[in-house]
């Protein structure tokens, strides 16, 4: 064997998989869901610019963030949970008791600090009640979440029937009215802020890897170690809080609180998490797959609303959504069988 023959064969080994192998994962990154998502953002964004004059103006684009930003904060802790493979149906409901429980502490003549840490707090201990039920008493989430939402709402509208706190001091708008800078509002602040931390635990953590290991099998998962009810509890926990926060967020925006306040969001917050690439069953999802489609749904349904498009037109398309989303993948997954 010659020299140039000893030198030219590990020159081509390396010239060959090398690149395959640099390459793999751009190409992964560009036929992901997210980037689909993406793709799907931009035309949506490029469409309300033509149906609607107003659209670009920055003011009407800041006002468009608040479609999402409070659904959003739930379905980062809500991703979590459902790739542990729980879910929670009950979040809109722990909006309606935490912004009641705000406007009790209101009426006392509490100012802004104690009536926010109620909302947070109860957000908590309701995200609590759920995590024992489920993680103590082994009882299905979905059974448990059902009953507590009806739960949580009742008590409401108990607590107010057809009445509305109303009378929030005027420091409190800060959180759901308020600017950060120029037509930043501090709700996309707080989204922004909420999207980091939630990636960064859920990707680069020793807790986000067990949240997966969970979701793809419970028990290998406790087997190998991972304190599962401990995880799940958490998870539960961090569900609730960040009801809290959304219930403080909308609470402040819309300046009072009515046993019906949030109605239906949890299912918008489940078709977020769903549209994001995060499966109903459990194992899989990622933040910034939530973080796209959340912008892509407060987009459709700001463009919806500046058509003068009804509110329960946009309910049906959500619904529609939630379907598409879920039964899609399997469709196509069947197809690909028989071909």
């Amino acid at each position: 064997m010659s020299l140039a023959e000893t030198t030219s064969a590990p020159e081509a080994r390396a010239r060959g998989p090398v690149p395959d192998r640099l390459r793999a994962p751009w190409e992964a990154k560009l036929k992901s869901w997210e980037s689909l998502l993406l793709v799907v953002a931009i035309g949506i964004f490029i469409l309300n610019s033509f149906a609607s004059p107003y659209f670009l103006n920055a003011w009407n684009l800041s006002d468009a963030t608040f479609n999402f930003t409070e659904k959003a904060m739930i379905a980062f802790a809500m991703a979590l949970l459902i790739i542990a493979g729980e879910i929670d149906l009950s979040v809109a409901s722990i909006i309606a008791l935490a912004s009641t429980a705000m406007g009790l502490v209101m009426e006392a003549g509490f100012g802004t600090p104690a009536i926010v840490a109620t909302g947070l707090a109860t957000g908590l201990i309701c995200g609590a009640f759920n995590g024992v039920l489920v993680t103590r008493l082994g009882l299905p989430s979905i059974v448990v979440t059902i009953g507590t939402m009806s739960l949580f709402r009742g008590i409401s509208y108990i607590v107010l029937g057809d009445g509305a706190f109303r009378g929030y001091p005027s420091d409190f708008a800060f959180f759901g009215q308020g600017y950060a800078f120029w037509v930043i509002s501090v709700e996309l602040v707080i989204f922004a802020v909420l999207a980091v931390i939630y990636g960064v635990v859920l990707h680069k953590t020793n807790f986000g890897r067990a949240v997966y290991a969970i979701g793809n099998n419970a028990t290998g998962a406790l087997f190998s170690g991972i304190r599962v009810a401990r995880v799940k509890m958490i998870l539960f926990l961090l569900t609730g809080l960040m009801s809290g926060v959304a219930a403080v967020c909308l609470t402040s925006r819309l300046g009072s609180t009515r046993p019906s306040i949030a109605s239906g969001m949890e299912l918008e917050v489940v078709t977020m998490v769903v549209l994001g690439g995060v499966n109903i069953l459990g194992g899989s999802g990622s933040i910034p797959g939530v973080v796209i489609a959340a912008f892509v749904m407060g987009l459709v349904t700001f463009g919806l609303g500046l058509l003068n498009v009804p509110g329960i037109v946009m309910s049906i398309f959500i619904g529609l959504l939630l379907i598409g989303v879920i039964a899609l993948p399997r469709l196509w997954a069947k197809l690909r069988g028989k071909a």
